[in-house]
């Protein structure tokens, strides 16, 4: 397990013995075992878990090219039906003409019914059309209380297969940075062209987040594939590490999605 635990930060070390203890017991049954809703960092690691135990996944997201997906770990024999994957598509009736719902707004009410985040997939929010996906075992329970956003007053009903919005296409844009360390604050900055104490100021005030969770820590050292979000800004990950420059700066990539802020 120490092996395991080494090609991975400390602090995700809760989530991969709980994983461990999953794939362990898919592969002790031989049945097949779904999982909340992952963000892609925790899907990565779960993945290499059930792939060095000869195992399978199988994700579901509910949307096309969903960010956080369920996936159903199996034995390398098994072919997923339709029923395994046990996500309920929302969607929200509201006053359109009097209010603009945003993904804060309904991750805020969501979050308020006393579920876990892990129990909710992507929120999309387009031209007054607001969706989510939700594990099916709550669905009954969100139809029930999800009444209000806010003061407004809103009705969670099912949407239907041509109802489900597609995701906007996004557009990765390469950049090359020169930068004197591979921190937080130092990576940050850079990414967006700010001063380095206004980089701590964000990091330290709970706005940003590295793999889907919020570090308040400048000094944190990022490493490739890491991905980087700063809120209203956007998110970034971190690319290749050309090398260093004469003067020992490094030289790195950066992939970026800016948002309309």
């Amino acid at each position: 397990m120490d092996a395991i635990f080494q090609h991975f930060r400390k602090e995700e070390q809760p989530y991969i013995e709980s994983m461990i203890s999953l794939t362990r017991d898919v592969e002790d049954r031989y049945a097949p075992r779904l999982t909340d809703f992952l963000d892609p960092r925790q899907r990565f690691i779960l993945q290499t878990l059930y792939q060095q135990r000869g195992l399978v996944g199988f994700p579901f997201g509910g949307f096309q090219d969903a960010e956080r997906q369920r996936v159903l770990v199996a034995p390398d024999y098994y072919q997923p039906e339709e029923q395994d994957e046990q996500i309920t598509i929302f969607k929200i009736s509201y006053p359109t003409k009097f209010v603009t719902l945003k993904h804060s707004d309904v991750l805020g009410s969501l979050m308020s019914l006393g579920l876990d985040r892990s129990k909710f997939g992507d929120i999309r929010v387009h031209d007054g059309v607001a969706q989510f996906a939700a594990a099916q075992e709550i669905s009954d329970y969100v139809r029930t209380n999800l009444t209000s956003i806010g003061k407004v007053k809103v009705q969670a009903e099912d949407a239907a297969p041509e109802e489900v919005l597609h995701k906007d296409s996004e557009e990765w844009l390469t950049e090359l940075h020169i930068l004197s360390s591979m921190r937080l604050d130092t990576v940050l900055a850079s990414a967006w062209n700010i001063s380095r104490q206004k980089s701590a100021a964000f990091i330290k005030g709970g706005k940003v987040k590295v793999n889907w969770s919020v570090v308040e820590d400048g000094s944190f050292v990022l490493n490739e594939s890491d991905v980087v979000s700063l809120r209203t800004f956007g998110r970034f990950q971190i690319g290749l590490v050309e090398g260093r420059t004469k003067k020992e700066k490094i030289r790195l990539q950066l992939l970026k999605i800016e948002q309309k802020r």
